[in-house]
């Protein structure tokens, strides 16, 4: 026997020994990792990282099944760049993936540059070009099903024992396996409890008509009306109203009503979010679309496949945004960011908005085909100043919540209730609603009267003395502010008061929003900020 033979055997045992010792490092480590798992993808990656931290395995890959179930894409990698990654596209019956995948069993390529079912895709192996590259891929098998495949590469060498990586890749694509399962129950765990709480709101609010909204009036039985016509149907529906008026109760009542309640609500506000976190909420993003897009997240559209997509404040959204969205509506596709892969869905989609659309058109800030689109049953919320006789009921409703969050037993004085029914509520039942928990939270005493409202609900008129109207019927001053021009004063009035009542009345009739206001009265925002500054004009407390 020659020397280097002699060394050999003397070198193998003790390689076995320290490769048997890494490799149970490497799998306390990947246990360690999926035991505090938080996100998928980033657990996944720090796994496939341990592979080369601790064994020297280069380009470690997990391919799993698309959602569609038709190809495979890699969901976690060490080693690839980005755009690598991307180019990892493979048909289930196409190269070495197909061939782990569809026979379920391992496959070793001693030599890539050898092998004609390695397709390199990825294009990741091009400075290795002159060296010998070794390629192990093993199924990830859920149950005996396959779901993915797990792969890496490994530089060519002599104490390279290929059938023992392929044991140690097996035992960890099932610990793979049993990880994805988990996170699927997690998952779906997740979704049944989301649906177990929009099914015990419904009860909750089965005494209402089953619509969520209170109302007894005229106003409201129409609105009750509309919503049973159009809840059986596929169609998009608007819902128009002043801020405060229930339009996403009215969205969610649609949506119960409508075949697609066992399936979920997927609400945005369109006016909360930037041009670009806006299209990513709305479509998902791929990893690495944007700075900061460390995973794969799937968008509004789709987690409400199936089910029903309300768009708050649809007025708010970019023209950018607009004819995207546009295109979802007439062909019920889209493309996440980073991704050119287009993805279908089955979406009802209920916009609201507090703005003229029609305007709007007009001004060029919104599409007119999308407008025809989502105007197809118009619904309006009737503001409150509008059903009075609905607002004892509120405010009885109201209170007794109120009373039961806060442990209280509060009532109301009729003084009280009258001064309420005939105030103006410029914020409609959100004012209401909450006006009536800070009265309940702020109490000293069991009865609610004239002296605990704020101030702004007891300002004198601005009417002469002698044209004063009885106590009880005084209207209230947001009621003089909204309505200024039904007024006919006694003596006139200057150009400066004029003018500062009707901005002062369109911040009321827009919740204070200064951007609205100055729409309305044909003015730049920087113009609007002037005239507040100049009049000394203040936000209501109800209002902060």
């Amino acid at each position: 026997m020659t020397k280097n033979k002699l060394e050999r055997n003397n070198i193998g045992p003790t390689f076995r020994c320290s490769t048997e010792a890494l490799e149970i490092k490497a799998l306390h480590r990947i246990v360690k990792l999926i035991d505090t798992a938080v996100h998928l993808d980033t657990v996944l990656s720090a796994v496939l990282k341990v592979l080369h931290d601790t064994l020297r395995m280069e380009r470690a890959t997990l391919a799993l099944l698309d959602e569609e179930q038709e190809r495979l894409t890699i969901r976690a990698s060490y080693g690839l760049s980005i755009e690598e990654e991307q180019r990892g596209i493979y048909n289930l019956d196409e190269g070495i993936y197909g061939q782990v995948f569809r026979t379920g069993s391992p496959f070793i390529v001693p030599d890539v540059h050898s092998e004609p079912l390695f397709l390199n895709r990825t294009g990741a192996r091009q400075m290795f070009s002159k060296t010998k590259i070794s390629f192990i891929g093993v199924p990830v098998l859920l149950g005996e099903k396959p779901v993915g495949v797990l792969s890496v590469d490994r530089l060519f060498g002599e104490e390279v024992s290929l059938e023992e990586d392929v044991f140690f890749l097996t035992v960890l694509a099932t610990l793979i396996a049993q990880f994805l399962s988990l996170n699927q129950a997690i998952r779906r765990d997740r979704q049944k409890l989301v649906q177990e709480n929009q099914s015990l709101k419904a009860r909750l609010h089965s005494r209402h008509k089953k619509h969520y909204i209170i109302g007894q009036c005229k106003a409201m039985q129409e609105v009750f009306w509309s919503i049973e016509r159009v809840a059986p149907s596929q169609a998009s529906v608007l819902l128009l109203g002043e801020s405060g008026t229930g339009k996403e109760l009215a969205a969610q009542a649609i949506h119960e009503a409508s075949p697609r309640r066992d399936k979920t609500f997927v609400k945005i506000n369109c006016a909360a979010l930037p041009e670009t976190l806006l299209e990513s909420e709305l479509f998902g993003h791929e990893k690495g679309a944007f700075t900061g897009a460390d995973g794969t997240r799937a968008g509004r559209f789709e987690l409400a496949d199936k089910g029903t997509l309300f768009l708050d404040e649809i007025g708010e959204m970019p023209l950018v945004l607009q004819a995207k969205l546009l295109r979802v509506l007439q062909e019920q596709q889209f493309e996440r960011l980073g991704s050119n892969q287009t993805r279908k869905v089955d979406v009802r989609i209920i916009a609201a908005t507090n703005v003229s659309l029609e305007k709007a058109v007009a001004d060029g800030t919104f599409r007119n085909d999308l407008y025809y689109r989502l105007n197809v049953v118009p619904v309006v919320l009737p503001p409150l100043r509008k059903r009075k006789e609905d607002i004892p009921i509120l405010l009885d409703y109201f209170l007794k919540a109120s009373n039961k969050r806060n442990n209280k037993k509060v009532h109301m004085s009729r003084e009280f209730l009258d001064l309420l029914i005939d105030y103006n509520w410029p914020g409609n039942v959100r004012e209401l609603q909450n006006l009536m928990e800070r009265l309940v939270i702020l109490s000293t005493g069991d009865i609610l009267s004239l002296s605990d409202l704020p101030e702004y609900f007891l300002e004198p008129p601005t009417e002469p003395k002698e044209l004063e109207e009885p106590e009880g019927m005084k209207p209230s001053r947001a009621e003089q502010i909204t309505n200024n021009q039904d007024v006919t004063p006694s003596t006139p009035r200057s150009l400066k008061d004029l003018e500062r009542e009707q901005v002062e009345a369109a911040l009321c009739r827009h919740g204070w929003v200064q951007a609205r206001a100055a729409r309305e009265l044909g003015l730049t925002q920087r113009q609007i900020g002037y005239r507040i500054k100049k009049f000394n004009l203040k936000r209501p407390v109800y209002l902060i």
